[in-house]
């Protein structure tokens, strides 16, 4: 597997290297957004970590630019916590994040949780999980990985194909924040709300006419998520 690690701080970017060299990835660096766009245009690249303040071309826009290219995960990285700086990150197309200073291990897991949505994602699918759902005029063909909306192809990432997945396997099922956060993420919650929250979103601007009065994907209030049966 090919990690794109981009970040202008040359240590931040030696350290994970080493730290990913460590589990047996390659890595590919870079150091500003140009860098990586050209990375990710020109090689076999199936995960990127990219830090948000860069000089040249930022985090968030080379994201943009990435999500056109190629529909691979992408982990940011923020020196800042505030909730406004993952909030965008997540909007622009980022699949998780991580702050600034990490703890080595988190980057690890989340990596490898990462590779491995992508990987079942894109690898062969099983005969007996070869399914069709539907839902109004919503149907996802889960052997091509395709979701429709009136006929229309609607691009979703990984992390957004799945939650919607699992919404619409389940119709009219609800499921909480927490429990939506752990059957995608494939690890325990903590704080899923601007997570969680932020895909949704996104998901409701790709499927729904008025994502404020959503048709599919609708909020249950202090409860969560659920799919509608149409």
């Amino acid at each position: 597997m090919n990690i794109l690690v981009c970040d202008d701080e040359v240590e931040i970017v030696d350290a994970i290297e080493i730290y990913l060299k460590n589990e047996g990835y390659n890595i590919i660096k870079c150091y500003n957004g140009r860098e990586a766009i050209e990375a990710v245009e020109n090689k076999d690249v199936h995960l990127v970590i990219m830090d948000i303040m860069m000089p040249e071309m930022d985090g968030i826009k080379a994201t943009t630019k990435i999500r056109e290219i190629k529909n691979i995960p992408v982990i940011m990285l923020s020196a800042k916590s505030e909730d406004t700086d993952i909030i965008l990150g997540l909007n622009m197309g980022a699949d998780d994040y991580i702050t600034k200073p990490f703890n080595p291990l988190e980057l690890i897991a989340r990596v490898k949780s990462q590779l491995r949505r992508y990987t079942s994602l894109g690898g062969a699918v099983d005969k007996q999980d070869v399914n069709i759902y539907k839902t109004g005029d919503l149907i996802i063909d889960d052997e091509r990985k395709e979701v429709t909306v009136d006929g229309e192809l609607v691009k979703l990432t990984p992390v957004e194909y799945k939650i919607l997945l699992l919404l619409t396997q389940n119709l009219g099922k609800v499921y909480s924040i927490e429990q939506i956060y752990e059957n995608v993420w494939n690890e325990p919650s903590f704080n899923p709300e601007n997570t969680v929250a932020v895909h949704i979103r996104r998901i409701r601007e790709k499927i729904e006419i008025d994502p404020k009065n959503p048709k599919y994907l609708k909020v249950v209030w202090g409860v969560g998520y659920k799919m509608e049966e149409i």
